[in-house]
């Protein structure tokens, strides 16, 4: 089933003078289409201006569509009376969780979020337990956020939304304030929700080793989706990625460049593991 479906979505940001005429056009998005399955984990990859984060805004209903079409879950973004069932559907993460966390304990902070919906209190409860056990955050369900490290305190987060029960998650470059450890907690944490929860997920990044581990990769640039396919499929076109602006993951650039030496190495390399035991395989054939 569909989780996502956008046909030919343009969005354009309108820039108005102090007396509220026009002094400019920037177009975003332009013409895009994708999809997302129920269930899949996608990453979505460009540099600063791409349009990716603006894709995020328009999945949860944050901004609605100049032209084309967009669904969540079956329901229409540009429909004003389905707002909070989209919100409900498709939660969303963003790259500070400071700008998320508002209350003094972590599982009160948890617990906002289905109490805005009105969800029964013994409900909400067991939601808040559940949800902080899944991110791997219930033994500081009574800590300060504020004690927090930056990966614990995006995990909270995640948590936050998790409690609302959305069938997706959107996060905007959830890991661009977390040191490495914090960066490999999150997104541990997100694969978990994805194949023991089923939550399908939208990870929006410019970090290249976060995408490895995604069932379908899309690249964007100038507003446009210019590549889309597996992990593998994508980091295989090197040059192309490079032309884009974008990098691939360190070991996928090595085994490039060590092809451009006469190594026999595969194009499609991109986990250590896989490096090792190409180079392993080229030394036993001698």
């Amino acid at each position: 089933m569909e989780m996502i479906k956008a046909n030919n979505l343009a969005f354009e940001y309108i820039r108005r003078d102090d007396d509220g005429n026009v002094e400019g056009i920037t177009r975003a998005l332009d013409g895009v289409s994708l999809t997302v399955e129920e269930g899949d984990f996608v990453a979505i990859l460009g540099h600063n201006g791409s349009g990716k984060s603006t894709v995020a805004k328009e999945i949860n209903a944050i901004l609605s569509p100049t032209e084309g079409t967009l669904f969540v879950d079956g329901m229409d973004t540009r429909d004003a009376d389905k707002i909070w069932n989209i919100r409900q559907s498709a939660g969303m993460v963003f790259q500070n969780p400071d700008n998320q966390i508002i209350a003094s304990v972590v599982e009160e902070d948890v617990a906002f979020g289905p109490e805005n919906l009105g969800v029964p209190t013994e409900d909400i409860w067991k939601r808040v337990e559940e949800s902080l056990k899944a991110v791997g955050m219930l033994k500081f369900r009574f800590h300060s956020p504020n004690k927090l490290s930056g990966g614990q305190k995006q995990r909270i987060a995640i948590a936050g939304i998790m409690a609302m029960k959305p069938k997706c998650i959107v996060l905007d470059e959830p890991t661009a304030m977390l040191d490495p450890e914090g960066r490999k907690e999150v997104i541990r944490t997100l694969h978990e929700l994805n194949k023991k929860e089923k939550v399908t997920v939208l990870l929006i990044t410019h970090y290249m080793d976060e995408v490895v581990g995604a069932d379908k990769v899309i690249v964007m640039d100038d507003g446009k989706i210019v590549m889309q396919g597996s992990p593998k499929q994508v980091f295989s076109r090197v040059e192309e990625m490079k032309a884009h602006a974008l990098d691939v993951p360190q070991v996928t650039e090595l085994a490039y460049e060590l092809r451009k030496e006469g190594i026999p190495l595969p194009k499609d390399i991109i986990t250590v593991e896989e490096f090792n035991a190409a180079i392993e395989k080229i030394y036993r054939q001698g």
